[in-house]
């Protein structure tokens, strides 16, 4: 965790020590990201994580690109490829320009691909990459569902995943290990609130004060995660607020969160259950809540670490994770609890921290320490650089 290295660097400790990596020659190089365009909103945590990598790095020059406007962010450079900001995920149109804009780019000693994989995306980057006879490092952004299908595609020198759970998943799946790096995705901390900061927040956002408040900020399409929690809200009883804080993406996305509403219905729990959908006051929302729970397994189409859940552990809130997912290593350092994924296990833990405040301040007060220590943008830029070090050196 925290950048940790697997394959080579681990051969070079046991030969060398540990400070054999630290000894690497440094070259300031120019990287070129290659991602979905880097623009706002913030509100999507693949281009989140590419910002904050590029403004925490201090000895290589990353180039971004974007759309219409230029991003400005000092010691990086904006490229524009992109027709305009894009959604989620890039239009084919905007694919095609990316790839073309690869076969012509000069002057970067590096590229940096950050994708999910799936065949078309991983075999444009492997196309252009052998025609330039350039070196790369692609960050899987999100877990394939397959590993078994997708290595065969992979055609980074350098692969990193972001958690323990990915990492052996493609180590079995038949990834060589000497191609095989582990980075954990980080956040700039945010500000915790006072009491009266979080009360007046609640005031501000239509919440009661006197019920506890329970957000999910997880998908709506897939891991089941929210509806357990309609489960889970009606074995809470009538005094608990859950908040689902969940974007829809895609339109599938749209008759999922209708179907909830039918089930929120059918549970009786409708009238304390509030839908926001995609809502730009997140971090408030995250701030004033007394518990954060995203209990979906299958983390699919998001980061193996949910970047809302570590903003949320940087504010000192509470927050569950599933067991037996990827997100489950949050808990490694004491930052969150991992639970079950069913309805009475989920209870009892929810319904545990609600009715004892000081254990959520000391679940909180260790979730920030947590993400200080390990899951900030230095950290993980400094990770980074070593391995481009690696790669140049």
């Amino acid at each position: 965790m925290g950048g940790r290295f697997t394959g080579l660097a681990r051969a070079q400790r046991l030969l060398h020590g540990e400070d054999h990596l630290r000894r690497l020659p440094l070259r300031m190089a120019e990287v070129l990201f290659v991602s979905k365009a880097i623009a706002p909103p913030w509100n999507d945590s693949g281009k989140n994580l590419v910002h904050d990598l590029a403004r925490a790095m201090t000895r290589h020059t990353p180039t971004l690109m974007v759309g219409t406007q230029p991003l400005s962010l000092p010691h990086t450079r904006s490229l524009r490829v992109y027709a305009g900001s894009v959604g989620f995920a890039p239009a084919l149109l905007d694919q095609a320009r990316v790839f073309a804009h690869l076969l012509g780019a000069r002057g970067h000693a590096l590229w940096h691909f950050f994708f999910a994989p799936n065949p078309r995306s991983c075999l444009a980057g492997g196309l252009a990459l052998r025609a330039r006879r350039k070196r790369a490092v692609h960050t899987i952004s999100s877990a394939p569902r397959d590993p078994r299908a997708i290595v065969p595609l992979l055609f980074a020198e350098a692969n990193v995943v972001l958690s323990s759970h990915t990492e052996r998943r493609l180590l079995e799946a038949g990834l060589a290990p000497e191609r095989l790096v582990r980075i954990a995705p980080a956040i700039t901390p945010l500000s915790p609130r006072t009491g009266p900061e979080r009360a007046a927040l609640r005031d501000s956002l239509g919440l009661a004060q006197s019920a506890p408040l329970v957000v999910f900020p997880g998908d709506l399409e897939f891991g089941e995660g929210a509806h357990l929690m309609l489960q889970t809200a009606r074995a809470l009883g009538p005094d608990v607020q859950l908040v689902m804080a969940c974007r829809t993406k895609t339109e599938r996305a749209r008759a999922a969160e209708a179907k909830l509403h039918a089930r929120a219905a059918e549970l009786g729990v409708a009238d304390r259950v509030r839908f926001v959908g995609e809502t730009p006051r997140i971090h408030d929302l995250l701030a004033c809540a007394d518990v954060v729970a995203l209990p979906s397994v299958d983390l699919f189409a998001k980061m193996d670490y949910p970047l809302v859940l570590l903003e949320a552990m940087s504010l000192a809130r509470c927050v569950i994770v599933a067991r037996g997912s990827a997100a489950e290593e949050l808990a490694l350092h004491g930052g969150a609890l991992a639970v079950e994924a069913e309805r009475d296990a989920l209870t009892h833990t929810i319904g545990a921290l609600l009715s004892d405040e000081d254990a959520r301040d000391r679940l909180g007060a260790d979730a920030r320490a947590s993400v200080c220590a390990h899951y900030t943008s230095v950290v993980m830029a400094e990770a980074y650089e070593r391995l481009y070090d690696r790669l140049l050196g």
